[in-house]
């Protein structure tokens, strides 16, 4: 899986696998349609920080939600 290039269905798989791994229960906040492909270099940046990073705090969950939002549209 190539996700160097900015593309609709890339960000689909970013915003998936972060929905994943942080136990989004509400997926309405991850559609790609909220999201603009501008910011597609914040999401990918935070989508490896996560994946490096494996498990997360509670703390550090919620700091990468807060983030998240600070990127929608």
């Amino acid at each position: 899986m190539n996700l160097e290039q900015p593309t609709e269905q890339n960000m689909k798989i970013i915003l998936e696998e972060l929905a994943d791994r942080l136990g989004v229960a509400n997926r309405s906040l991850m559609d790609p349609e909220d999201y603009d492909l501008e910011k597609y270099d914040e999401l990918k940046l935070m989508y490896e920080m996560i994946i490096n990073k494996g498990s997360l705090s509670a703390s550090e969950t919620q700091a990468f939600i807060e983030e998240l939002r600070s990127v929608r549209k």
